[in-house]
């Protein structure tokens, strides 16, 4: 009997760049803010039960996105409350993680929405707007958060953590139908009798394609998240 390997989760983090992508993964990993901003170039990769994959939001590093989007279970899409123009580009980062992932079912794809900084006065976003925006795209769950002060980080990442992991047992499902499916059509290769009408296949051709099909169970096994 093959052992379950413990479940790690992919969660990429999306946003235009200043609106807190590495604050608020630092926040609910490390537990610490700085106040110095650097650019993340690429991908920053730090875990807490579940992989966080924060990507740089700057147009010249988007190239880089397929690799990283790739094999996702949730995707959190970050905007800064006080800067309107990165809550306009909410639609555009979700269509092109949508692109890139290739999700089997994209209408059900996890996503959860931060509204980060609302520690910050010069609010420019409504609760209300940003509220009205998720359920426009399915019912995504929304988060106002404070990387600074600690607000709301880890109720969000608890729900990100939540919906991915959702996501990662619907996929094993899945696959696992898939696999008993697989199972199902070697058996009644194996025991249909060789019709009378026609000569029975050469012995090589038959094994070529059992040996096909056992392959291909066992590599949807050791390829399925776990």
């Amino acid at each position: 009997m093959t052992s379950r390997k413990k479940v790690l989760l992919k969660v990429i983090i999306l946003g235009d760049s200043g609106v807190g992508k590495t604050s608020l993964m630092n926040q609910y990993v490390n537990k610490k803010f700085s106040n110095q901003y650097k650019a993340t170039i690429g991908a920053d990769f730090l875990t807490k039960e579940v992989m966080i994959w924060d990507t740089a939001g700057q147009e010249r590093f988007q190239s880089l996105g397929v690799a990283f989007y790739r094999g996702a279970d949730c995707c959190v899409l970050v905007f800064d409350v006080t800067a309107p123009n990165t809550f306009k580009t909410l639609d555009s980062w979700r269509d092109e993680f949508l692109i890139q992932a290739s999700p089997r079912d994209p209408e059900n794809f996890p996503f959860v929405v931060l509204g980060n900084k609302i520690d910050l006065e010069n609010r420019q976003v409504t609760t209300k707007r940003a509220q009205a925006w998720c359920q426009s795209k399915n019912n995504i769950p929304y988060f106002e958060t404070s990387a600074k002060e600690a607000i709301n980080v880890e109720q969000a990442f608890q729900t990100i953590a939540r919906n991915a992991l959702k996501q990662e047992t619907e996929v094993e499902l899945k696959l696992q139908l898939l696999r008993d499916s697989l199972d199902h059509l070697l058996s009644w290769l194996s025991e249909t009798p060789p019709s009378p009408v026609t000569s029975p296949p050469p012995p090589r051709e038959r094994t070529s394609l059992l040996v096909f099909l056992r392959h291909a169970t066992v590599h949807s096994i050791n390829t399925t998240p776990h």
